[in-house]
């Protein structure tokens, strides 16, 4: 079996390549593929470089020295010409070999954690003020987008964010799971679809492309469009009449007609053949990824639903386009000199126009909802792709009870797989609350980001980092990364209770809120801290809230005692080796005993 018939296949026992040895054949396959295409190039360079300057030995001999007669040049003309072209198919066939490369380099970065900062980092998908992005590092360098992402149009990117922003129902995401389960060995469609998708990225602009397919066609474009065929019909008959001899009359009257429609639609003319001409490149660019997506065959109800909003009925959207394509070239050739009159008397310019807008009133208003839905099999393609790399990741069960949260060996999607430390994390009735103590650089903000980022990956459609995950629709809300602000004049303590305002009025408003707060309250006095972190702990629990709280101060440690069974304490410990703290991420029943607080600064040279 070869590497790439192995690729399709997820790893079921050791005895099976794993996804990074699939990886490397297909990197080393690609790689030796663009290798012997670049010298192939250079052959056929020089081959080049060799026939012109026959030729032009040729014509010094034909027009200089009349060695030669002149159908001599016809064979290097032609020689040179054949090598352009074929010189031009293979410095294509190079690059695509060389952006294959390029596609699993990537996938290996992915695997050995070298991937931050060399995909695509989004920063714009969610403000400031959303209750999780930032806390939980969905976005940006070295975030979850970044190591999920591989589409290609500014669609694909956008549902995926949207899919990270905005938790799912039980039912939207077992739709997503059957249909990431599909996807999942399907690498060479990945391939194709990131090779393809390149130019997609720099030249399709969705907004304008939407916007134009959705604007109002020409009113009564189809019958104008009959009245300027039958116009130009009538204009050949009339010249074909004068000259037999019936005389001009018929063909000025023609004309005369053609005219005060031409007058008619001067303006239509101009705007649709101009405002046609980008959306028109556009989807011809788009056109191949549909193709591709097009020949694939889907079994699960959302990637056959998504195909089938790949039609307009029931033709493919690439036929579709492929007629607008003709159409827009036909249009073009009444700007060439020796055309032009004719196309004068024929309404070229009309006709090709009037069948745009026909072209518009049936298709343009499907545009958008091809790329909606290429971007989304590019989010689910994202999805697939992590899913594949990660064969022990398993998917969650979503439940319709909740609010329910069963992680058996949770660990952070952003950490290499061997160096994390799993964890059992279990929030279920009457259980609602953790308080999570420990010393500093323990583990406590990694266990809430662990916890967090596996919802959402979990609400997302996505396999998660864990043994084993159920959980109901939870609607994420941190306090983990609250930072001062000089433009704002806001302390850290002011953004960190304007945020904790914010999750509380999200369990107000959300079901089944899943709230993380990472050392609350801890910008004030131990006193004001202490009444605040368990008044905000209670009113959370009491909306029906599940959660974690970490703190430093273990005086906190008492709001589990007062919200018991609901609420219990567990921490982080570390010890000493060597004279030099190490810590051992397990977490552990009941509430911590030191702190490393000073050690730490002793540690960094610190006189204390």
């Amino acid at each position: 079996m070869s590497a790439a018939d192995r690729a399709g296949e997820a790893p079921a026992d050791p005895s099976q390549e794993s996804p990074a040895e699939v990886y490397r054949e297909c990197l080393e396959a690609r790689r030796a593929e663009a290798a012997e295409l670049g010298s192939l190039e250079r052959l056929l360079s020089n081959f080049r470089l060799g026939v012109f300057l026959v030729g032009l030995a040729v014509l010094v001999g034909v027009v200089a020295l009349d060695w030669f007669a002149p159908l001599s040049l016809v064979w290097p003309t032609l020689g040179f010409v054949a090598l352009v072209a074929w010189h031009d198919r293979v410095i294509r066939a190079r690059e695509r070999a060389d952006r294959a490369a390029a596609f699993y380099a990537r996938g290996l970065a992915r695997l050995d954690g070298s991937w931050p900062g060399g995909g695509n980092c989004a920063t714009g998908f969610a403000g400031s003020q959303h209750p999780y992005a930032a806390d939980l590092d969905l976005f940006g360098a070295g975030s979850l987008f970044e190591l999920l992402c591989t589409a290609r149009t500014a669609a694909g990117e956008a549902r995926l964010a949207s899919w990270l922003c905005a938790p799912a129902g039980p039912d939207e995401v077992r739709a997503r799971q059957a249909a990431v389960a599909e996807l999942r060995p399907r690498l060479d469609l990945r391939e194709d679809l990131a090779l393809l998708g390149e130019d997609v990225r720099a030249s399709v602009h969705p907004a304008a492309l939407s916007a134009w397919g959705a604007e109002p066609p020409v009113p009564g474009a189809s019958g104008w469009r009959v009245v300027a065929a039958l116009l130009a019909l009538l204009a050949v008959a009339g010249l074909a009449a004068w000259i037999l001899g019936a005389g001009p009359l018929p063909f000025l009257v023609a004309l005369a007609l053609e005219g005060m429609v031409a007058v008619r639609f001067r303006g239509m003319v101009a705007h649709a053949l101009h405002a046609a001409d980008q959306p028109g490149r556009d989807l011809a660019l788009l056109s191949e990824t549909l193709q591709r997506l097009e020949r694939e065959h889907f079994e699960s109800p959302r990637l056959v639903a998504l195909r089938r909003a790949m039609e307009t009925e029931g033709v493919p959207a690439s036929v579709e386009i492929d007629r607008l394509r003709r159409l827009i070239e036909l249009a073009d050739a009444r700007r060439n000199q020796f055309f032009a009159p004719l196309a004068a008397m024929l309404l070229w310019g009309v006709q090709f126009a009037l069948a745009i807008e026909v072209w518009r009133a049936r298709s343009g208003v499907h545009v958008a909802e091809w790329l909606e839905a290429v971007g989304e099999i590019e989010a689910l393609g994202s999805l697939a792709s992590h899913a594949w790399e990660h064969p022990d990741d398993p998917f969650p069960e979503v439940l319709a009870r909740g609010p329910v949260y069963r992680g058996d060996g949770l660990a952070h999607p952003l950490l290499a797989e061997d160096g994390a430390v799993r964890n059992d994390v279990v929030f279920d009735d009457p259980l609602a609350v953790l308080v999570v103590s420990g010393s500093n650089m323990s583990g406590k903000s990694t266990l809430l980001r662990t916890v967090g980022t596996n919802a959402v990956l979990a609400l997302a459609g996505s396999v998660v980092r864990a043994r084993s995950l159920s959980l109901s629709t939870l609607a994420v809300g941190a306090s983990i990364r609250v930072q001062d602000s000089l433009q704002d004049g806001e302390s850290r303590f002011y953004a960190e209770i304007k945020r904790l305002r914010q999750v509380v009025d999200l369990a107000r408003d959300e079901a089944h809120p899943l709230f993380l707060l990472d050392e609350i309250l801890h910008g004030t006095n131990s006193h004001d801290r202490q009444i605040g972190a368990a008044a905000v702990v209670r009113g959370l629990v009491e909306r029906g809230a599940i959660g974690l709280v970490t703190t430093h101060d273990l005086a906190l440690a008492r709001i589990a005692d007062e919200l018991a069974p609901r609420a219990k304490n567990v921490h982080f410990v570390d010890h000493l080796e060597d004279g030099r703290i190490a810590f051992d991420y397990t977490l552990r029943e009941g509430v911590v005993e030191k702190s490393n607080a000073l050690a730490l600064m002793r540690e960094v040279g610190l006189e204390v």
